[in-house]
């Protein structure tokens, strides 16, 4: 409206100058002139007041424009939200894919462990020959720690021995009684037999048994039957951790027999601590012809496979050299389980040499009968 007004006093202005002229030359009444000059100046004064016009109303394509950056940044806003929500769910998924295949990968790991170790130990067991050599080295070393050595089985029940009888049979204190125990799979020779005399290493067995098993607390493991006809406990006897059945068959104080119910579990290596035995001459298998199927043969026993002698009756031969250990006829006169004994006991020192050998010597010596440990008893004695 402004600028109307002001166009309107304009032409009032002018039309009243051009009137004016028109009376200086003309010499009309100036009064009109003098209306319409006040008139065009109050029109002019007026629109001096009146606002002028703003950009807004006079520019309707900014009104358009500005409608239009507001709607686009509607419509971005709107776009930024629904890309920052459609990024916000790209990296939920990704995270969860992450996640699956983390776990992926875990468990591929794990199963690949799994498979490395399992090789490894395949490895180790069957392509190993440090191990191999190691094992060989420690048998060629030690015989008794052998990988044939058994172990005990988790059904071993405790006992105290409170007599040791002869090599292979014992009485011990088990479940608050006392019973006799024939051991599993051995057999030594006689001590202590009513219709026997007393057989070469026969006792050596039963020393070897005393000083091992004498009051000692005990395991005792069954194999098959549990008793014999003669209503004896059948087992296997454990002490301080080794099968003293075994170590009877690795000292060559015993035969392996009486198998009747197959298989036993300590059998393999029962034969293998035999066969050592055999190989190495020991105890009963260095006279020849002394072991049989049957037992043992007493008429055998004075022939020696490596010229020495045994304990027992015919051992050595009669009349030879006193001074030679276990040269002697070979008749023990006191039984190496009985009382003790000193030197004052024998007339000869062949006398008392065979009772020495025949008590365990020269590795024990229970009477005290070898002072010097040189390995000959009583050496005073003609």
């Amino acid at each position: 409206m402004g600028p109307a007004v002001m166009g309107i006093s304009l032409l009032v202005f002018m039309a009243a100058a051009i009137m004016l002229v028109v009376y200086l030359f003309k010499r009309k009444s100036l009064k009109n002139i003098k209306h319409l000059f006040l008139a065009g100046l109050a029109l002019f004064i007026f629109s001096l007041f009146l606002p002028g016009p703003t950009e807004e109303s006079t520019s309707p394509d900014k009104k358009n424009e500005d409608a239009n950056v507001e709607e686009k940044e509607e419509t971005d806003q709107t776009v930024d939200d629904k890309g920052r929500k459609d990024e916000k769910d790209k990296d939920k998924k990704s995270a969860d894919k992450s996640s699956d295949a983390d776990e992926e990968d875990e468990k591929s790991d794990q199963e690949n462990n799994q498979d490395k170790t399992s090789r490894n130990s395949e490895t180790k067991e069957d392509n190993d020959p440090e191990t191999e050599d190691s094992s060989d080295s420690s048998k060629g070393k030690n015989e008794s720690q052998s990988s044939d050595k058994p172990s005990p089985n988790s059904n071993l029940e405790s006992a105290r021995v409170s007599r040791v009888v002869d090599g292979d049979t014992i009485e011990i204190q088990y479940k608050g009684k006392t019973e006799d125990v024939r051991l599993l799979l051995v057999d030594t020779p006689e001590t202590v037999h009513p219709s026997k005399p007393v057989q070469p290493y026969g006792p050596e067995a039963s020393s070897f048994a005393k000083n091992t098993l004498s009051g000692k607390q005990v395991q005792i493991e069954f194999d098959g039957p549990k008793r014999d006809h003669y209503d004896r406990l059948l087992a296997y006897i454990w002490v301080d951790g080794k099968m003293f059945n075994q170590m009877l068959l690795e000292k060559g104080l015993a035969r392996l027999a009486y198998v009747y119910d197959p298989p036993y579990t300590h059998y393999d290596a029962y034969v293998k601590a035999q066969t050592k035995a055999v190989n190495a001459n020991r105890g009963i298998w260095s006279i020849n012809g002394y072991v049989t199927e049957e037992g043992f043969n007493d008429s055998a026993s004075g022939n020696s496979s490596d010229g020495g002698s045994s304990s027992g009756s015919g051992s050595g031969s009669s009349g030879s050299d006193s001074g030679s250990s276990g040269s002697g006829s070979g008749e023990v006169i006191y039984d190496p389980d009985g009382p003790d004994r000193d030197c004052g006991d024998f007339d000869t020192h062949n006398q008392a040499q065979n009772f020495f050998e025949a008590a365990g010597g020269p590795n024990s010596d229970p009477h005290r009968l070898d002072r010097d440990g040189n390995g000959l008893a009583c050496e005073s004695l003609p």
